[in-house]
Order: C-alpha cells, then sequence, then structure tokens
C-alpha cells in the first residue's frame, strides 16, 4: 500500500523511500506495466530525493529516444531505398556504423532481431540484465564499457545476494546482447563481460532426487487428493518431465487410445522447449499414466488450464504451488524439479542404457553417431520406463 509522498517521484513504505513514475501514455506499448517502482534502499529523504531526481533525469533521456523512434526519419524520402533494395543491405543511420550505440539502443536491436515469437520471459530477461549493467556502470556506448565496469557489475550483482548461477546467466544474456548489436552494426570489439572471475559455485544449492520411498508417498496423496494439481505432480512424477513441459501440454499430446499410452513432448506458441533435442516422445506408466487418463475428462483443450492463460504457460506459478505442497511429504532440498532428477536414478538403478535414458529425458547425448537416426521405438522406451516404474 501506498503512503504519504515525501518527495517528488517517491514514496516511503516501513520506512523505505521507493521510486514511482507513470508511464507516459504515448510509451505504454515499449513497457509491460502503466508504472515505474522500485525500492531506493535508503531511509534518508535528502539520498532519496537525489536518487529520485537522477532516475527521473535518466528516463526523460530515454524516453526522449524512444519518441524519437517512432518519428520518420528527417530526409527519408531521400534515402538510396532502390539500391539498398537491390543490394540486399540494411541502412544505418550515420553515426552508428563503425561508431557505436548505447546498451539501452543494442537492447532494442536485440528483443527486436531476435525476440521474434519469443515469450515475454526472454524479453524481461534481456532487459533486467542490462538493466543491472546500466544501473551500475550507467548506459554507455557498447565500446566504451571496460573490463573495471565488467568488475563493478560483478560486484554489484554479488551485493544484490544473487547466486553464482544467476550471476552467470545474467553475465551470459549481456554478453549476448553486446556481441549481436556489435555484429550487427560491424564492429569488431573485445567483449569486456567475458572471462570475469566469480564464484560459480556461490550460494548454489544442489538440487537432490527423491528417495523411491517418498515418491510412492506423493504418489499415494495424488490420487487421494486427486485434482489437477495432483495429476500434474503425478505426471511428471513418472515421466521426468519438465515442469514446464507438464504444465504447457495439450490434452493431444496425450495418446491413450493405442497400444503403448504415451505422451508428445513438442514446442507449442504458448510453451517454448528449452532445448531442440527437449522435443520427444515418452511413454505413460504407472502414475503419469493415471493422471493423463484423469486429465482427459476435462472440457478445456489444454491438460492444465489454469497454468496456460494469457497466450502462455505459467510454469513459475505452477512450481510455487506443488513445491510448496511437496515439501510436507519430501526430504529438505527436493522439488519438484527432483522427479526429473530421480527418474534418471531409477533408470540407472534397472540398469537402463545411458542413450536410451537421454532420449526418455530428453538429455544431450554425446558423440556425433548419436546425431544420426530417429532414435529408439516407442517399444524399446516402454519396456525400460515399465521396469523402471
Amino acid at each position: 500500500m501506498l503512503e504519504t509522498k515525501t518527495a517528488q517521484f517517491t514514496f516511503v513504505k516501513q520506512g523505505i523511500f521507493y521510486f514511482s513514475r507513470r508511464v507516459p501514455r504515448d510509451l505504454s506499448h515499449y513497457y509491460n506495466a502503466s508504472r515505474i517502482m522500485y525500492s531506493l534502499r535508503t531511509r534518508s529523504k535528502l539520498i532519496a530525493t537525489s536518487r529520485a531526481q537522477r532516475a527521473a533525469q535518466a528516463l526523460d533521456e530515454h524516453w526522449y529516444h524512444l519518441r524519437i523512434r517512432d518519428v520518420d526519419l528527417p530526409g527519408k524520402h531521400l534515402l538510396r531505398t532502390q539500391a539498398q533494395s537491390q543490394s540486399g543491405l540494411t541502412v544505418v543511420p550515420e553515426g552508428v556504423a563503425g561508431g557505436s550505440l548505447k546498451l539501452s539502443e543494442a537492447v532494442g536491436i536485440y528483443l527486436r532481431l531476435k525476440g521474434q515469437g519469443r515469450p515475454i520471459t526472454f524479453h524481461r530477461a534481456a532487459e533486467r540484465s542490462c538493466g543491472y549493467v546500466m544501473d551500475v556502470c550507467g548506459d554507455k556506448h557498447i565500446t566504451a564499457y571496460t573490463k573495471a565496469d565488467a568488475n563493478a557489475f560483478r560486484d554489484g550483482l554479488i551485493k544484490r545476494g544473487l547466486a553464482g548461477s544467476s550471476i552467470t546467466r545474467i553475465f551470459g544474456t549481456v554478453r549476448t546482447v553486446v556481441n549481436f548489436s556489435a555484429s550487427e552494426i560491424g564492429l569488431d570489439i573485445s567483449n569486456p563481460f567475458t572471462r570475469v572471475y566469480y564464484d560459480r559455485n556461490a550460494g548454489v544449492e544442489g538440487r537432490e532426487p527423491l528417495p523411491l520411498d517418498a515418491i510412492r508417498n506423493i504418489q499415494s496423496e495424488c490420487r487421494t487428493v486427486d485434482d489437477d494439481l495432483r495429476w500434474l505432480v503425478a505426471l511428471v512424477s513418472d515421466t521426468g518431465m519438465r515442469l514446464a513441459e507438464a504444465a504447457g501440454l495439450l490434452k493431444e499430446d496425450l495418446n491413450l487410445d493405442g497400444p503403448i499410452p504415451h505422451v508428445v513432448i513438442q514446442e507449442h506458441p504458448w510453451r517454448r522447449l528449452k532445448t531442440a533435442g527437449s522435443s520427444r516422445t515418452v511413454p505413460l506408466v504407472g502414475a503419469a499414466l493415471w493422471a493423463a487418463h484423469r486429465v482427459q475428462e476435462g472440457d478445456s483443450k489444454f491438460a492444465f488450464p489454469r497454468y496456460n492463460r494469457a497466450g502462455q504457460t505459467n510454469a513459475n506459478s505452477a512450481s510455487g504451488a506443488l513445491n510448496k505442497w511437496i515439501k510436507t511429504y519430501a526430504p529438505p532440498k527436493c522439488t519438484m524439479h527432483s522427479f526429473r532428477h530421480s527418474m534418471r536414478d531409477r533408470l540407472r538403478a534397472v540398469e537402463c542404457p545411458a542413450d536410451v535414458v537421454d532420449q526418455i529425458g530428453g538429455w544431450r547425448t554425446e558423440g556425433v553417431g548419436h546425431g544420426y537416426g530417429s532414435g529408439y521405438p516407442l517399444e524399446v522406451l516402454s519396456k525400460w520406463m515399465e521396469t523402471a516404474a
């Protein structure tokens, strides 16, 4: 709840000052919210006022550039469009080709070209990661960032309390944005965000597999409660699917009429797959087969309609709800993703060949030869899944 406003563009909540500014109506199509709000991390009115003014000035400058983009280029009618179309080249504004562009502009280029058809999480990751850079080092030209900036960026992420794995992911996104945008405008640069040292294991907790007795107990509870959330848990428990893969299924992806019931895991507009090798077919056995039959009784085309609204699969919401529920029945550090680790162990325990395990889980099998052919037939996969179940 917003409390008394004490300075321009700020409000106080529980003694902490927050920045707040409404997005201009003519620029609302660039944003996912109508207002920009975040903590200024201070209880001092003087410090909050200074930080808010700097943030407001930075926004005014950024909004100016956004508005310029939306206006037709002066002298557009003088461009050599005929020569451009014949050569197949892209016209780059004067001062950019062979020069540089700011990081905020680099993000725009990256999302415009690489973000087509990608989920909103892809856009947010690029904007958030590069936003962290701008918070620490400013919105500089990509050629102006130095190794000292990259190190300061790293230190800023560590101060935020981020785990090593999260820092690795953020650095990877920033490197990609800088490299891609530089390539687009013909720059050959040495990316300062490469080879930055930090402890990649700091704060990283390994995901523990679920013991078999815990899996059986959870599956029993799923049959007892018998609702759509428990169907989702059961489906994951005996297939080893990623939670997002299962949550984004259509009912028609569950094939129950043939001699070998199975699920077809494929990309959908509302739910992308993690890797190209994630597209696969997995036999349905045990609790997963029970859950698939229960899912088919629903009216929606989606297997789990509550997690497929507004044109995308909300796997984060599913993860939060289900992880909270299984804590009652699972050892510490075990989550929904632990079923996936357990499936690999369960297949190992029955001496299933490693390349069969990889095909069932959608893991990559090393070696050139494994890229040939269409993989093991469903009958072979079913045999090992039945044995493991």
